[in-house]
């Protein structure tokens, strides 16, 4: 499994610029790649701002608009919006602005227009995100541009085991479980600008083994289904159901000692890890 996965991240590297785009706003970001958004993942960035919305790296443009589905095969985020072809196959989507008049072709940090309160917003900014459209996959901007600092390692709020009768029990409140097929549900987060976002990484392992890895790089999509990576692509509606906790994976559990540990990891390689041990009987 671990080989597929160092497999797709090299797909991805091998269509990205050799150098940092830049990140097309200074301002808070009040979401990121991969954040449970009551139960839906984010594919992009979303920024509060006030300033200007710059383009991350020299492109073409491919559409302008008001943000009225149709016009084009891509994905179309709400509200106003522009969508660059940065090279590679790789689009940058600039959405939820007011509208602009965009030029054919655009240079690195050129101003595309003002943040604004389009589509699903409520406060002046700008959503952004990246779309390999030869392989139909959203990119987290991280893979791309430099991380935004970072406050700590990202924290771990809770781990939490489902039984398949929907029972769910906190381990590290209780010392003892019965043996059969659990669930591994963990809410995360990590702190940027003073807001809880999503990690880069959460990987969980038992008695030292890496039972399930979930990797917030790219959410591909296949054949109208929204699917991410953990340990091989799994539909998104099975990791973010646990609102607003992620599901890591599944797992058996007959008699004996467990030792479960969950690591969370930023885009940086900092973790934080949480390790619970209890007994199955």
């Amino acid at each position: 499994m671990m080989k597929c996965r160092y497999a797709a991240l090299l797909l991805v590297l091998a269509v990205l610029p050799l150098y940092p785009m830049e990140w097309p706003a200074d301002g808070t970001i009040k979401k990121n790649f991969g954040w449970n958004d009551e139960g839906k993942p984010v594919l992009g960035v979303e920024f509060i701002t006030e300033n200007q919305v710059m383009a991350a790296e020299q492109g073409e443009l491919l559409f302008s608009g008001a943000g009225i589905n149709g016009a084009s095969r891509l994905p179309s985020p709400l509200g106003s919006w522009t969508a660059l072809d940065h090279g590679g196959g790789i689009i940058g989507i600039y959405s939820r602005m007011n509208g602009a008049e965009t030029p054919e072709l655009v240079d690195r940090l050129q101003n595309l227009g003002t943040p604004g309160i389009t589509g699903w917003s409520s406060e002046n900014g700008v959503y952004f995100s990246l779309f390999d459209r030869k392989e139909r996959r959203w990119i987290n901007p991280v893979m791309i541009i430099n991380p935004l600092p970072v406050t700590g390692a990202p924290a771990i709020l809770s781990v939490k085991l489902r039984n398949q009768e929907g029972r769910i029990i906190e381990i590290g409140q209780e010392r003892t479980i019965s043996q059969g097929r659990y669930a591994i549900i963990a809410e995360t987060s990590q702190t940027i600008q003073g807001r809880s976002l999503a990690p880069f990484r959460i990987i969980c392992s038992i008695n030292g083994v890496e039972t399930g890895g979930l990797n917030f790089e790219t959410y591909s999509a296949r054949d109208g289904v929204l699917m991410v990576y953990r340990n091989g692509l799994v539909p998104v509606r099975q990791i973010y159901s646990p609102y607003p906790a992620y599901e890591l994976g599944t797992a058996g559990f007959a008699r004996g000692q467990v030792t479960l540990e969950v690591i969370a990891q930023d885009a940086e390689g900092n973790s934080r890890n949480q390790v619970f041990r209890f007994t199955v009987e």
